[in-house]
């Protein structure tokens, strides 16, 4: 699995005769979703990426567009992703429907964050890594357009998400519990902080703790009719135990959010 290397940041010295703060236990290692998760991709790419890929289904497949945009969600609700759907049925190179649907110009222009989730990113304790099922030339733009990159420690994107020669992105567990071990860590160590219910429940059955970002929803809803159930049930507010559903451990509207679990 390929993700982008940074040197290993070193740790200040523990005060003599005083147990450093995280004595007795391992930093936890976050992987952050990047879209509506570390930005307002609803604002910045959502809206054109959706337009290409029906574009694209309708071209490949010589449909008319609103069939191709049917095609589409039923495509991203029974696998995670548009591409899995157009790969497995129809043939599709996945490389040629990435660069195809992912060009968006003027995406730069349309990018923002908060200010206070780039700095609350630099804060965390722990290596941090993205782990987003776009295409790396997309996620890289975001990326450097926003200033992340030099909080994160690595980008794992769709083309490093491959066993037995097939692609397998978030929400597959077997691809969750294998960057895990690429990481050199057990699941139990690893933070998935995600906009997506479907994800955030995959991450949960390898043993990874959740969180769910909300900051960036408006109202939309991302996941099948039955996350739709267990998110109604998980309303209040997560304390020390973890609401229902029980993968989800906890729901936060900012970074800054994090410094409290």
């Amino acid at each position: 699995m390929a993700a982008f290397s940074r040197p290993a940041r070193t740790a200040p010295s523990p005060r003599k005769g005083r147990p450093s703060p995280q004595a007795g236990r391992a930093a936890p290692i976050w992987l952050f979703d990047l879209d509506n998760t570390l930005h307002d991709a609803s604002h910045a790419s959502f809206d054109a990426l959706h337009v290409a890929m029906g574009e694209y289904v309708a071209a490949h497949l010589g449909i008319d567009s609103d069939a191709a945009g049917r095609l589409r969600e039923s495509y991203w609700l029974r696998y995670g992703a548009t591409l899995l759907g157009m790969v497995r049925h129809h043939g599709v190179r996945a490389a040629h429907f990435l660069e195809q649907t992912h060009r968006l110009p003027g995406l730069e222009t349309r990018l923002r964050t908060s200010a206070h989730d780039r700095a609350a990113l630099a804060r965390l304790p722990g290596r941090k890594f993205i782990v987003t099922n776009a295409p790396r030339a997309y996620a890289m733009r975001v990326l450097r357009r926003l200033r992340l990159l030099r909080h994160l420690d690595g980008v794992i994107t769709i083309e490093d998400m491959t066993m037995f020669g097939a692609l397998r992105p978030k929400p597959d567990a077997r691809m969750l519990r294998r960057i895990a071990t690429r990481l050199g860590a057990s699941p139990g160590r690893c933070v998935l902080v995600e906009d997506t219910l479907g994800h955030l429940k995959a991450a949960g059955s390898v043993g990874m703790r959740t969180v769910w970002m909300q900051r960036y929803l408006g109202g939309r809803f991302r996941g099948t009719r039955r996350d739709l159930v267990n998110a109604a049930a998980s309303s209040a507010p997560a304390r020390r135990s973890c609401p229902k559903p029980p993968y989800l451990c906890a729901k936060i509207g900012a970074l800054r959010d994090l410094a409290r679990m």
